[in-house]
């Protein structure tokens, strides 16, 4: 298979078929979200129906069980209708995954979270940057803190930023400082040696609120507000790196669901691609005769070269996820930094060329492409952004005997 001939199977079909209608749904509905800056719940209503939130949940647990390529291929066709809504179910999709996958078993809070998707809808993410301390990729150690309790539960407080779907989600998943007095105190056994870890915050929990603090230029239906915590009181068991351990094994092939993120992106520059071409086919000034202006050598030389680039970018994200479903452990990370810095740096572009053929009225506020121009360019600061994508790659081939 390859990304020329998917979809194959019947399943496989019928996914992108319910994609591509939710797709087209969404993009009725993002020049209104998208002025008004408000979050888009009713999409993510339509997903929990359609089934497409347990995508990554086992079959053996009630999901979908969804390959990696079905995966990429899906969220680059929704984010052509709305971008926003495509990321946020990205977050989604990727933190079940990684919960979920190279499990032989599935924890009880796991398996929790999981039926809550299935029946309610529940959708999760990471909470993890913060307005000092910025992307933790970047190494800064979190300020909000989790106090280890006498009874082996915590207490968390602290300020999550730029935590995406805020308002759509049931579950947090947040990074904390660890502080531990109780060790001594309450007898009770000794953490792992860890400065910090990531623990399960639910929405309806005391102490939890949003900030509404998103009000950006692009990606503006993300939500991606302020995360506030005060003092809340959560379980042991919701300590994740101690309930939901992940193995040395599975963690080197956690990253692959970066592919996802680069999706969202080039999907974004379909979208652009796709406006574009309808313009040039159908715009006819009077200089030409009645000809539209797809018959001028220029234009023609610009939708060349944003299929190439499109290309490029589709056949190193399609066929890293086809290769990760055939052989996982021959994916790198390094790879998949790789396939995100090539999509989200080909989007860029190939949104300015198709801004280019349509002119002056890709600025109108009644055409998607000043949305896609907006939206595409917050590729560029999920990470890996390119300067740890292009030094882990370099890294790679410079210490690899075989390149």
């Amino acid at each position: 298979m390859s990304f020329l001939s998917y979809p194959v199977t019947a399943e496989q079909k019928e996914l992108l078929t319910t994609t591509g209608t939710l797709a087209d749904l969404f993009g009725e509905r993002a020049a209104q979200y998208d002025w008004e800056g408000r979050f888009p719940l009713e999409n993510f209503t339509d997903l929990h129906h359609a089934g497409f939130l347990t995508l990554t949940i086992p079959r053996e647990l009630g999901g979908r069980g969804a390959s990696m390529l079905d995966l990429v291929h899906s969220l680059y066709r929704l984010a052509q209708g709305d971008a926003s809504t495509a990321l946020v179910t990205t977050m989604h999709l990727m933190h079940v995954g990684r919960l979920v996958e190279w499990r032989r078993e599935y924890p009880a809070v796991v398996r929790r979270i999981c039926q809550d998707v299935l029946e309610h809808g529940a959708m999760i993410n990471s909470a993890v940057s913060e307005p000092a301390t910025g992307s933790p990729s970047r190494g800064g150690r979190p300020q909000t803190t989790a106090r280890r309790q006498s009874d082996g539960s915590w207490r968390i407080t602290g300020r999550k930023s730029f935590t995406t779907g805020s308002y759509a989600l049931s579950y947090f998943i947040v990074g904390c400082s660890i502080e531990d007095e109780a060790t001594e105190t309450a007898g009770l056994p000794e953490l792992p040696a860890a400065e910090r870890g990531n623990f399960l915050v639910h929405k309806d929990m005391a102490g939890v609120r949003i900030d509404d603090t998103w009000n950006t230029v692009g990606m503006r239906g993300t939500g991606s507000n302020d995360l506030v915590l005060e003092d809340v009181h959560i379980p042991a068991d919701y300590y994740l790196d101690q309930e939901v351990p992940v193995e040395p094994s599975i963690q080197l092939r956690q990253g692959i669901w970066g592919l996802l993120i680069a999706a969202v992106y080039l999907g974004i520059a379909q979208g652009a691609r796709n406006e574009a071409l309808r313009f040039a086919r159908q715009r006819r000034p009077n200089s030409l005769k009645q000809q539209s202006i797809a018959s001028v050598p220029h234009i023609q030389d610009k939708v060349g070269r944003m299929e190439i680039a499109l290309l490029e970018s589709k056949s190193l994200l399609f066929g890293l996820a086809e290769q990760y479903c055939d052989d996982p452990d021959s994916v790198s990370a390094a790879m998949v930094g790789a396939a995100k810095f090539s999509a989200t740096n080909h989007a860029v572009e190939i949104v300015d060329i198709a801004m280019r053929i349509v002119g002056a009225a890709s600025l109108a506020l009644t055409s998607p492409l000043q949305r896609y121009y907006r939206d595409v360019r917050a590729g560029l600061h999920n990470p890996p952004m390119d300067d740890a994508a292009l030094a882990a790659l370099a890294k790679k081939v410079l210490e690899s005997p075989d390149t």
